[in-house]
């Protein structure tokens, strides 16, 4: 049978219309929110290191603004394409919406592959990306952040170019940036422990000790990492990781029945995520398929590296030992996979409840940025712990008032907010 290739925007579309329709909501706001608000396609010409000329694609969406500035990362993915973009902004507006943040959804991306890139080189992709969009983004109107493949230090040279194109200081413009030049503590840590933040409430309702439980993750970059920290500080033990291979150009899983050491594994990762399998292996690690980390007899599941990863095709290996499943990317399973996991009753933290930690410490550096005043590590992981932990037991109550899954009522939660900004501005 003919299968149509995966279409991300089309799988956003889909979830909001659901809820859309359980909402009730009339024809305009319908058409206002399937949609983004506007959005930029450009061309990139690049200095490279030979001396030649390359041109880079480039997209920086806005999908909605009703509740305040456009919000979300810029990645940097030799697939990346428009629709990914737009379905990613369209989920940055409700992660906002449900964390109950005064910002709406944006997202960019350029289609390139780092790994084969010079620093000088991504420093000229960066600096001509903003050039692209710098009338169109601002503290008051579109604040990008990093993502996939991007740091800290693609941010500050996108600070850079964008202040010298302005004449000013604008901190507040950009996030993620480096501690010292604007950037938050705790920002880096953010989106793993929230997702953590979100999982030790969930294992609570569902009366399971943390420390009874093992897990399984998905991807090995900074989301995974910081979520595995902050799991094996609350009791946990993650027992397999899965990464990319530039190698080899596939995804490996590495397992160690009796748990990870997260600070050996550190030691062997390069920036991208990406473990030495030579050096993992003389570690005592399996070498598994790279999709082998669904497939692990673990209480907990976490994906954390991108969308698409659970789908109808690999939802059945997932063993019936799995009570929940943490999203930490992005999109991270399809509707057919969703369906399945209701069936099973297994509980699931959707992903733009349980990855929202970067946006709220995204949103705190923010505040800090326009104000020129920065708090302590202390002070913002106790802010992001309230808030994340507001932000479920809110979609839980709403779950369970209504019998719905949990991505249900996030959503609910999300869409019903960024309607009625929609409608009290008069919008529709």
């Amino acid at each position: 049978m003919d299968k149509r290739p995966f279409n991300a925007f089309a799988m956003a579309q889909a979830q909001f219309d659901r809820v859309a329709d359980a909402l009730g909501l009339d024809q305009a706001t319908k058409d206002l929110l399937r949609y983004p608000m506007r959005e930029y396609h450009f061309s990139l010409p690049v200095r490279m290191d030979d001396g030649t000329v390359r041109v880079f694609r480039g997209f920086r969406v806005q999908h909605n603004d009703a509740r305040g500035p456009a919000k979300g990362g810029i990645r940097f993915h030799p697939q990346e394409t428009a629709d990914t973009v737009r379905a990613l902004a369209m989920w940055m507006t409700w992660k906002a919406a449900v964390a109950n943040l005064p910002l709406g959804g944006g997202k960019g991306g350029v289609i390139c592959e780092p790994h084969n890139l010079s620093m000088s080189e991504q420093q000229n992709i960066c600096r001509a990306y903003v050039r692209q969009v710098a009338r169109d983004i601002g503290p008051l109107r579109d604040v990008p952040a990093p993502d996939v493949m991007t740091s800290g230090q693609h941010m500050l040279w996108m600070l850079d170019e964008y202040e010298q194109i302005h004449g000013g200081r604008y901190p507040g413009v950009i996030t993620g940036k480096p501690v010292g030049m604007g950037g938050s503590v705790g920002r880096t840590e953010a989106t793993g422990y929230g997702l953590v933040f979100t999982l030790r409430e969930a294992l609570k309702e569902l009366e399971i000790r943390p420390q009874d439980t093992i897990a399984a993750v998905q991807g090995f970059g900074n989301v995974a990492q910081y979520a595995i920290e902050l799991y094996h500080q609350i009791g946990g033990r993650a027992v397999a990781v899965s990464c990319w291979d530039q190698e080899d150009q596939q995804p490996n899983t590495f397992r160690r029945k009796d748990g990870i050491d997260l600070t050996e594994l550190r030691k062997i990762t390069d920036r991208f995520g990406g473990i030495d399998k030579s050096k993992a292996l003389g570690l005592g690690y399996e070498r598994l398929p790279g999709e082998a980390w669904i497939e692990q007899e673990v209480d907990l599941l976490m994906p954390c590296a991108l969308e698409n990863s659970i789908t109808e095709e690999n939802v059945s290996k997932i063993s019936k030992r799995v009570k929940l499943i943490a999203e930490g990317a992005n999109g991270p399973t399809t509707p057919e996979a969703d369906h399945v996991f209701r069936e099973r009753g297994i509980f699931v933290i959707p992903d733009f409840l349980a990855n929202a930690g970067g946006v709220t410490c995204s949103y705190l550096e923010q505040v800090q940025s326009n104000m020129n005043y920065y708090w302590e590590k202390d002070e913002v992981l106790g802010k992001l712990d309230v808030m994340m932990t507001s932000a479920f037991i809110g979609v839980s109550d709403m779950a369970r008032k209504r019998s719905l899954s949990m991505r249900d009522a996030a959503y609910t939660i999300a869409v019903a907010r960024v309607a009625q900004a929609c409608k009290d501005r008069g919008w529709v």
